[in-house]
């Protein structure tokens, strides 16, 4: 059993080693609240020794041990109420192949990525316009202060996109951020900013996400209306007067026995979008958690 922890420090140690094993996410937020917590009881009773607070508050607040349990069984029911029913699953391929269009995380991907080419252009265009005026301000008084900003921002659309991907995407992302002390001079939190990987793994996906944003958005456009236009094609094709196919001033002569043939491969396209929606939620998801999610 962990001995009691006499300071901040070594109370968040023992949670985190208490949590080491639970989602990097989770982990962000169990220490985000404990630090926050224990910082505003401390500050509450300044003239009291750390130690002696940090013990009464175990008896109110918890123990590592005790909030680390909390957590991961508020984390359970959370995740089992807000979770969508999975699909039953399908005793052969074929019904395989054809279920996804009861999983609603396949089309929560596939919202996200007709939804991603709008926040790649504004991530893209936020960040580049940011890192341009930081440096052309960076001879200016008012570079620094704009520097500080722009920095900021970034961490807080982390937040925003870490939402949408939780939603969207069903990957667990952080609710809150990483803790920043008050009490600590000015230039300590802006350096600690600064020296935080995930401060520059985030640029680095505000930036991804344009190329990836027009990839997605192609890919789920053409998917959809091409499977769309082959299955209302062969329809027309198949109930009107004449098989004619015409492209431009062309004019092709498509035998009616062939419609029942379009309309399949348009089915078939439609579900292949649907799949590979779910696949990229699953690996956008996980992108985004190798990215955004402080650990540690």
């Amino acid at each position: 059993m962990s001995t009691l922890p006499t300071t901040i420090a070594e109370y968040l140690r023992q949670l985190r080693a208490e949590l080491r094993d639970a989602d990097p996410a989770l982990l962000q937020d169990a220490l985000y609240d404990a630090e926050e917590y224990l910082r505003s009881a401390l500050a509450e009773q300044p003239e009291r020794p750390e130690a002696e607070v940090l013990a009464e508050i175990a008896s109110s607040y918890g123990a590592p041990s005790e909030v680390a349990d909390i957590y991961r069984n508020t984390e359970v029911t959370v995740t089992r109420a807000l979770r969508p029913p999975r699909p039953a699953p399908q005793a052969n391929a074929l019904k395989a192949f054809f279920g996804v269009a009861s999983d609603p995380r396949a089309y929560a991907g596939l919202f996200y990525m007709l939804l991603s080419l709008a926040t790649g252009v504004f991530y893209f265009g936020w960040t580049m316009a940011g890192l341009s005026l930081s440096v052309g301000l960076s001879i200016l008084i008012i570079g620094i202060p704009f520097v500080i900003l722009f920095f900021g921002s970034v961490r807080l659309l982390s937040l925003v996109e870490g939402r949408l991907v939780e939603v969207m995407l069903g990957e667990r992302m952080p609710r809150r951020p990483p803790y920043t002390d008050r009490k600590q001079p000015l230039m300590a939190r802006i350096g600690a900013m600064f020296s935080d990987p995930r401060t520059w793994s985030t640029l680095l996906y505000l930036l991804l996400m344009l190329p990836l944003g027009i990839v997605y958005f192609v890919s789920a456009v053409t998917g959809l209306s091409l499977g769309t236009g082959l299955v209302v094609g062969g329809f027309v094709h198949l109930f009107s007067a004449m098989g004619v196919v015409m492209v431009d001033d062309l004019h092709f002569t498509l035998p009616r026995v062939f419609a029942p043939f379009v309309i399949v491969l348009g089915v078939v396209l439609l579900f292949l979008t649907l799949h590979l929606a779910r696949g990229v939620a699953r690996l956008h998801g996980a992108l985004a958690k190798h990215l955004l999610v402080k650990v540690g």
